[in-house]
């Protein structure tokens, strides 16, 4: 028996709009009929993953696995030009699931290598995104944590620019820092508006409960920077990536309120499953045989219009399978450009 009595999940959470419009396309594709493969994991969630094996999309990691005349969805990440140049030779129908946002950074970057900047890119080396950018600026410096920024020359001309899911707060410290490095130093900032918002949301949330649980990937950096954001507000935090993580009632001590939020890989529909698992192992006498019911109130109170984050299915559809899955400056100075709206799809504004 436990103390839970609310379970609120936060606003604008659900996948991103990126992730959603390439889980989209490639079901779209299957539907029509074609053989469909996805180059790479399109979303970093195991449940996703197998509904859409269940569609038959199967995802490879090398187009020498896709035959000849079958399609292959890009996913959100994007790719390197030359995997696009050698998917068309091999006569693949190229779906491209590039997030436009992504699209936007690779269009900034080719910019700013035609105007002759020595580009620092603020990323995870080997993060698929940021293997996909090199593809358009070979020749940048990719940095991440604080202690790596020693690495980055001093030179006259200088650009910064960004993986879309890094924090913003350290974007912004470390364009300080390269201040001091450059002459002349070109800010183009190209962190993502839905991973901002979701983190402010977050913290929102966060300030009016008494403990949170984040939902996402194990490596997910998105969502371990959502954890960090709860810890730094000062209230008790779980990470799980799914229902059945939640197995221990004392680990919601004497918490009534509780707060969930997602990754940005996690859909809205796997947080109701979340709601429903805490009240069921934590949920005070108040709310016992009420499971149900109160789950979906708290998704139906995230998963508005307002949040445009996920394309849901009918309340209804969902409610029935939880029920049935869960047991501009001066010259020399710093120029700061921000990204171009017109590059943003209309449910990241």
């Amino acid at each position: 028996m436990g103390n839970v009595e609310q379970v609120r999940i936060a606003r604008r959470t659900g996948f991103c709009y990126g992730v959603r419009e390439a889980i989209d396309k490639a079901k779209e594709s299957a539907a029509g009929g074609k053989v469909t493969h996805t180059l790479g994991q399109v979303v970093h969630n195991e449940g996703v993953i197998a509904q859409l094996q269940a569609d038959g999309i199967r995802t490879v990691d090398s187009l020498d696995e896709v035959a000849e005349g079958t399609a292959v969805v890009i996913r959100a990440h994007g790719v390197k030009p030359e995997v696009l140049e050698r998917a068309a030779a091999r006569g693949l129908e190229v779906i491209d699931g590039t997030c436009s946002w992504v699209t936007a950074e690779q269009r900034q970057l080719e910019r700013l290598v035609e105007e002759g900047y020595t580009i620092v890119l603020l990323g995870t080396p080997r993060h698929p995104e940021v293997v996909g950018l090199l593809g358009f600026a070979p020749g940048a410096i990719v940095v991440d944590e604080e202690e790596d920024w020693d690495v980055i020359p001093r030179k006259k001309r200088m650009a910064l620019i960004s993986q879309s899911t890094q924090p913003p707060w350290k974007f912004e410290r470390l364009a300080a820092f390269m201040v001091h490095r450059a002459h002349e130093l070109k800010i183009v900032n190209t962190v993502c508006p839905v991973t901002i918002r979701r983190q402010e949301d977050t913290v929102e949330a966060a300030r009016e409960v008494d403990l949170m649980v984040v939902v996402g990937g194990r490596h997910s950096a998105n969502t371990k920077e959502l954890t960090r954001l709860c810890g730094i507000v000062g209230t008790p935090v779980l990470q799980i990536e799914a229902p059945a993580d939640l197995d221990d009632p004392a680990a919601f001590g004497d918490a009534r309120i509780v707060g969930v939020t997602g990754g940005t890989s996690t859909p809205i529909e796997d947080l109701e499953m979340v709601v429903r698992r805490v009240l069921e192992i934590a949920g005070a006498p108040s709310v016992r045989g009420r499971e149900d019911e109160l789950a979906h109130l708290a998704f139906e109170s995230a998963a508005t219009p307002a949040g445009r984050t996920t394309s849901l299915p009918r309340p209804h559809v969902v409610a029935a399978v939880v029920r049935s899955s869960i047991g501009g400056a001066r010259p020399g100075g710093p120029t700061m450009e921000p990204f171009p709206s017109a590059d943003v799809p209309a449910q990241a504004r």
